[in-house]
């Protein structure tokens, strides 16, 4: 069983999410969307450096955020609710100079007023580069008059 509000949703779905955002200027791409995790890449580049050459950690702690505030809004009713991040932290276990990392983020806790998300971001060998919590509000719409 899937955890995602739309039963059919696919990552050709999610295309649209992130264009003119900071997560197309990092290069971020949706990579899986399986029944209670989703995944995406980002490559380690001039974007996402810091001087000495590593993999800045706020990089990573953007696709921790961009992952997990996606993976909210797919549990949600979007015509009723919207998600804001509220917390994040992160532990930077290893350096990335090249390549893509991955962050892979599933649910710790789905509420219907917070949500709380497990983010594990690897190199290309599959080495821990960060991990990362995120929690995040779900904000009832307003109703317009």
């Amino acid at each position: 069983m899937t955890i995602w509000f739309d039963k059919n949703v696919s990552l050709e779905n999610l295309k649209v999410l992130g264009k003119g955002t900071m997560t197309e200027h990092l290069g971020v791409e949706w990579v899986e969307l399986g029944k209670d995790f989703f995944k995406a890449k980002m490559p380690v580049d001039h974007r996402t450096i810091q001087p000495y050459g590593l993999l800045h950690g706020g990089a990573s702690c953007v696709l921790a955020e961009t992952i997990g505030s996606v993976a909210s809004h797919l549990v949600i009713d979007p015509s009723e609710f919207y998600c804001v991040g509220i917390e994040i932290n992160a532990n930077h276990i290893r350096s990335a100079r090249d390549g893509f990392v991955y962050g892979t983020c599933s649910p710790l806790h789905i509420g219907s007023s917070t949500h709380v998300w497990d983010i594990r971001i690897t190199n290309e060998e599959e080495k821990l580069i960060c991990i990362s919590r995120l929690t995040v509000a779900i904000m009832k719409k307003k109703v317009s008059r």
